[in-house]
């Protein structure tokens, strides 16, 4: 199982909408190394719900549960996007000025390259981000 950070800012689609829903389609991602990230997520592996922007917070874990296919608001036939369904809240929501004080959390994308609005987590980063939001998964 492999881990990820995908991003939405709350005003366009909020972690609550994603619990409200049961399942979305993660599309209209643009940024090549972002979809290069979708296209090497698989069934099963978990990814942080990051609020963007208002926030910047981690506040749930999903699951992916379809591979990437190809985005239809994407005219290019470029981009692809992928099926995620709602696991889990954070029983206490990881700020991102916490992740960022966090000195074995530095190497975290998040941290390094801010503006990537999908991005990898590795394993020990995944306990770290889980354990600082009092989430055992």
């Amino acid at each position: 199982m492999a881990y990820w950070l995908m991003k939405s800012e709350p005003f366009k689609y909020p972690w609550d909408q994603l619990v409200e829903d049961g399942r979305t389609e993660w599309d209209g991602v643009r940024n090549h190394q972002a979809a290069r990230n979708l296209k090497a997520m698989r069934i099963g592996d978990r990814a942080f719900f990051y609020h963007s922007n208002e926030g910047k917070d981690v506040v749930g874990v999903c699951e992916i549960v379809k591979e990437a296919y190809p985005d239809p608001s994407d005219p290019s036939g470029r981009f692809v996007m992928v099926d995620v369904v709602p696991l889990a809240p954070m029983p206490r929501p990881v700020t991102l000025k916490q992740i960022k004080a966090a000195p074995d959390l530095a190497e975290l994308a998040l941290v390094r390259q801010s503006r990537l609005s999908v991005c990898p987590v590795r394993d020990q980063e995944w306990a770290i981000v889980c354990k600082m939001g009092g989430l055992s998964l």
